[in-house]
């Protein structure tokens, strides 16, 4: 492909917008995973940036860049596209780590699958958990958020160095801080009754010396978790588009911080 009529600086400009979109739609859970072809996530990030690079020109450096000083920029838009999906993927690994808790509760311990998102073993519930919280995620039409966040984070954020404060630093600590807030979150109810439910068994057991209270435990304690779940699927949408409501928020706090 002959490249000679594109101007040095407008592709250079393009390689940036490229490397932020490509990166940040690496880290959406919509395209994350082997399950998508790596050439799809390629030509989506590619049409994205042809369609988006005219209203981010404004936004680019100006001329002329060395190739060293496009070296660092480069990799300075990679980490800020890893930077924006890593919010998201926090609530993710939040709804990740409350369905393990549960389903090692549940007797799911030994019982794991493996995930084709993340190419790696995961319990029953905590797939079941990732599947809920990315229905819900499309529902609300959370993709559609980060192609405006892309636009958004250009104009608040242009291609140049980064200031990874300490301010900046902890916020990122306060969000995963709260991952495990969100987990516990999501897992209590179902855990409040499983331990009721273990409560009463360990009093059936001294009362009764020949009941087998583990083969009653299991499918109990399965049946009563399920049941749980099922009621609580209401309050468990709502935490979870609080929790995509404010995400907006929390990127653009980690931009304001990077400036």
């Amino acid at each position: 492909m002959d490249l000679s009529f594109v101007p040095l600086s407008q592709l250079q400009n393009f390689l940036l917008c490229f490397a932020r979109i490509m990166a940040l739609l690496a880290a959406i859970p919509a395209f994350t995973g082997n399950q998508i072809a790596g050439r799809l996530k390629i030509g989506l990030a590619m049409i994205t940036a042809l369609l988006l690079f005219p209203a981010m020109s404004p936004h680019m450096p100006p001329p002329p860049m060395s190739m060293a000083w496009f070296g660092v920029l480069l990799v300075n838009e990679v980490l800020i596209g890893a930077l924006i999906g890593l919010v998201v993927q926090m609530i993710f690994a939040a709804v990740s780590f409350g369905g393990t808790v549960i389903g090692y509760q549940m007797g799911f311990a030994a019982a794991n699958i493996f995930d084709p998102q993340t190419s790696q073993q995961l319990s029953l519930m905590s797939q079941f958990a990732n599947i809920l919280a990315m229905l819900v995620f499309l529902s609300l039409d959370m993709h559609h958020f980060f192609f405006r966040a892309i636009i958004e984070s250009f104009a608040l954020l242009p291609p140049g160095p980064l200031d990874f404060s300490q301010s900046a630093l902890d916020h990122l600590m306060g969000q995963a801080s709260h991952m495990f807030v969100l987990g516990v979150k999501f897992s209590a109810p179902v855990l409040a009754l499983l331990l009721l439910s273990s409560m009463v068994l360990g009093i059936l057991a001294r009362v009764f010396p020949q009941l087998h209270v583990f083969m009653l435990a299991f499918p109990l304690n399965i049946g009563i978790a399920l049941f749980v779940i099922g009621l609580t699927f209401p309050a468990i949408f709502l935490i979870l588009r609080r929790e995509f409501d404010t995400m907006g928020e929390n990127i653009l706090a980690i931009l304001h911080l990077l400036k």
